[in-house]
């Protein structure tokens, strides 16, 4: 027979063994638990440190352009890229905004307009050719220059015409003195599906441009008789801005867009240049400090970044509080 003494204490002994395994678990899984939450620390302070970052960008435009708040002089730069329209970062209120930011400035010595853009709305582009008339007529002393890189043409030129001077690359592609509406008829393809368009109004011409029917002759006239007007207000614009150094050449207000050198020859610009040279030759301060105003990121991310940096925050306060 077994002695139960004996077997009692193997039993004492395999159940002091299996707590001894069971709390090494315990303490390594306790352990492992706590590097981890440091880790998840540290990663949730780096992203608030970067998050923190983004916003100071977003929210002051001037981050990294010292001169701008210590008063040194510099010549400032607006950049008017891609089609000028209103949903779009080349719109006039953000050009203007450019433009009055930068004629407040004491430092100011001058404005360049440094333009790559095909051209937009007429409307657009009058709000901007206006502004900047108005800012020389409080700033007469202050100049504005365009600076074409790639192409400033249609409404992109008609905001250059207001500006002092235009210089450009012999290779630019500028002018463009036009106005277009285009659209596609749809009236034979409509017909060969055997689809009927209706199309119920309150005005006789209430359908004009209705791709899915005939364009009416009196309709057709009208349109154009629009696009005259529209195009009349951009002849007598860049007139006024150019004045006598537009050479006279029946061309010049037919649509038509000319290389840079081509474009000097007919006065529709004034000399070779680029921002840098303009800066220094022209305005005399070569200090460029860029004023285009900056995208707002929370905006443009329709709020979803807000509510995640918010989450981020609510995590990384309360996630450490708790831990």
């Amino acid at each position: 027979m077994s002695d139960p003494t004996q077997n009692n204490e193997e039993f004492s002994t395999n159940q002091h063994w299996e707590k001894d395994i069971l709390e090494k678990v315990a303490l390594s899984a306790i352990q492992e638990q706590k590097r981890a939450r440091r880790w998840s620390n540290f990663f949730k302070i780096l992203t608030f440190l970067y998050l923190a970052l983004i916003l100071y960008k977003v929210f002051v435009p001037e981050f990294g352009h010292s001169s701008v708040s210590s008063g040194k002089s510099h010549t400032a730069v607006i950049d008017i890229t891609g089609m000028i329209s209103e949903d779009s970062e080349s719109s006039a209120e953000t050009i203007t905004k450019g433009l009055q930011d930068a004629a407040k400035n004491n430092g100011t010595k001058g404005i360049i307009l440094r333009m790559n853009t095909p051209g937009g709305t007429p409307v657009q582009s009058a709000y901007v050719y206006d502004e900047i008339r108005r800012i020389k007529k409080e700033h007469p002393d202050l100049p504005i220059i365009s600076v074409v890189s790639d192409i400033c043409a249609s409404g992109g030129y008609f905001i250059a015409a207001a500006s002092d001077k235009i210089y450009v690359n012999k290779s630019s592609l500028i002018g463009s003195i036009g106005v277009l509406l285009n659209s596609f008829g749809f009236v034979d393809t409509m017909k060969k599906l055997g689809v009927e368009r209706r199309l119920l109004t309150s005005g006789s011409h209430k359908g004009i441009l209705d791709p899915f029917l005939p364009m009416q002759d009196e309709e057709k006239l009208h349109v154009e008789q629009v696009l005259t007007t529209v195009h009349q207000h951009f002849i007598d614009a860049v007139k006024e801005g150019r004045g006598q150094r537009l050479k006279d050449d029946p061309r010049i207000f037919t649509g038509l867009f000319w290389s840079g050198e081509e474009g000097i020859a007919l006065g529709l610009a004034d000399d070779y240049g680029t921002v840098q040279s303009v800066a220094e030759k022209e305005i005399g301060e070569a200090n460029l400090v860029n004023f285009t105003p900056q995208d707002n990121l929370l905006d443009r991310l329709g709020g979803k970044f807000k509510v995640a940096f918010k989450l981020a925050l609510y995590e990384l306060f309360i996630g450490m509080s708790m831990q």
